[in-house]
């Protein structure tokens, strides 16, 4: 695909995860996600900073964080965050349309939107159902390449394959499943892996510990 694409897909899945919560109830806002130790509202904030972060501000907000990701990602955050979750919503809505990303890294950032959607959507007991085109796109990425998380290491020898779509990678232990529930593997998940059979689960779980 090409860029114009890659954009369309990154926006139509921000305008879906955005849909979703517009129907939250207040006290969800604040329910802890599948990423780490953040809460709905701070994961939202971080999509809307990501979407509005560009090559230098990123290069900017890496060095003044001391080569701290986390440090990083959590300045960001705050700055995009805002003093009630609807205005916190009213932000991301507005950067949904944005086309401003530090590299040229398409899957990885619409992979971020999947993979953060589904870290909000799965806790709250939410359906979620991101485009079987967008989600194989970030599946053949995230097992080809380490960026932003280290879905080709955490995956290496091992073999996976999709039920429900035409996505294979890799040799070794087997690793089956729903696409969607690969990609969040890859993305390193630990909660998805009850929805994965095969011999190497048990050998990517513990590559997750």
């Amino acid at each position: 695909m090409n860029e114009t694409e890659y954009w369309s897909f990154i926006h139509a899945e921000r305008a879906r995860l955005a849909d979703l919560l517009a129907t939250l109830e207040p006290e969800q806002w604040a329910r802890a996600t599948l990423c780490a130790d953040w809460s709905v509202e701070q994961v939202v904030a971080h999509l809307a900073a990501a979407a509005n972060t560009g090559r230098w501000a990123w290069i900017r907000s890496i060095i003044r964080a001391g080569f701290d990701p986390a440090k990083h990602n959590a300045r960001l955050l705050e700055r995009h965050l805002g003093a009630t979750p609807e205005e916190t919503l009213a932000r991301f809505r507005d950067s949904i349309t944005k086309t401003v990303a530090p590299t040229k890294d398409f899957q990885a950032f619409l992979g971020e939107v999947i993979v953060h959607g589904q870290d909000i959507a799965r806790p709250l007991g939410l359906d979620l159902n991101p485009d079987d085109t967008a989600t194989i796109e970030v599946a053949r990425y995230f097992a080809a390449k380490d960026f932003a998380v280290n879905s080709r290491t955490l995956v290496k020898e091992l073999r996976l394959s999709a039920v429900d779509a035409d996505f294979e990678s890799g040799s070794g232990p087997e690793v089956t499943g729903r696409l969607l529930d690969l990609v969040m593997a890859m993305a390193g998940r630990p909660k998805v892996l009850t929805d994965l059979t095969g011999s190497g689960v048990s050998e990517l779980r513990r590559r997750m510990s």
